[in-house]
């Protein structure tokens, strides 16, 4: 059983066990109290600004690489990010393989302001519901993990709630699905998500197939500002990075000069 098959197998009983601790009919109940959030607020962070945007990720561990940060506080690394010029966050909730928690994200949007994407395995409209309450702007859907009629299904219930989508993809036939669902958000993981194994060839071979229409996000494995130079030249709207920027003392020195090449 590959890492990804674990944990989505774990997925399913905390999802189910969230949903006795809190029904969806709660969440729908708190949610008549919640303003709608403003459409697109994740999708339009990515396009406000010429060149590539950062998505800068909040990520304690990891399966593959264990703790990565030792002295990990959301709200702080929330606002370092921010102080140094990411358009929006990435936040991990996923507990189990991640050390990472949904009040992460609460903390990381209440002391940022930007939008932020739930970065977790979703499995279930629960999910999307529960992301919503939150305050998620966006939330990350797998097509590694998705069937197409769930897929389509959580696109329609993301819309609904006026949550962006991140439809994620790691090879030319899960590109074609993606782009078959009309996602309008489209992440290229660079990470195998079966072997962990990283390399940004993914993201230049399948920068071809990538329609006009949609914000392209490259994710994972990008280290340095000939990588975000590289990107640019290959069409990609924004990078999501995490784990090279967790490993630095100064967060929103390192947002600088990965993106600008100075600090």
């Amino acid at each position: 059983m590959s890492i990804l098959d674990r944990i989505i197998e774990h997925k399913r009983e905390e999802v189910s066990l969230a949903a006795r601790k809190l029904p969806l009919a709660e969440i729908k109940e708190k949610l008549r109290d919640v303003p709608l959030a403003e459409k697109n607020r994740f999708s339009k962070a990515l396009t406000a600004r010429p060149g590539v945007s950062l998505i800068g990720e909040i990520k304690k561990a990891s399966p593959s690489r264990g703790l990565i940060r030792e002295d990990f506080d959301p709200a702080a690394l929330a606002a370092a990010y921010a102080k140094g010029g990411a358009s929006a966050l990435s936040v991990l909730t996923d507990r189990k393989y991640f050390q990472g928690s949904s009040q992460y994200l609460v903390q990381a949007k209440d002391s940022s302001g930007l939008p932020v994407l739930r970065k977790d395995f979703i499995i279930s409209a629960y999910q999307l519901y529960e992301s919503r309450l939150l305050g998620a702007d966006c939330v990350l859907l797998i097509t590694a993990v998705l069937e197409d009629g769930p897929l389509a299904e959580f696109l329609a219930l993301a819309d609904e709630l006026a949550l962006d989508a991140l439809v994620e993809v790691h090879d030319s036939g899960e590109l074609e699905r993606a782009i078959a669902s009309k996602a309008r958000i489209i992440g290229v993981n660079n990470r195998n998500l079966h072997s962990f194994e990283v390399s940004l060839e993914v993201s230049a071979a399948l920068s071809k197939m990538l329609p006009e229409s949609a914000v392209k996000v490259s994710e994972s494995g990008i280290s340095n500002h000939r990588d975000i130079r590289r990107l640019e030249a290959l069409g990609y709207d924004a990078v999501l990075v995490g784990e090279h920027l967790m490993r630095q003392q100064d967060v929103a020195t390192a947002v600088r000069t990965l993106m600008q090449g100075e600090p």
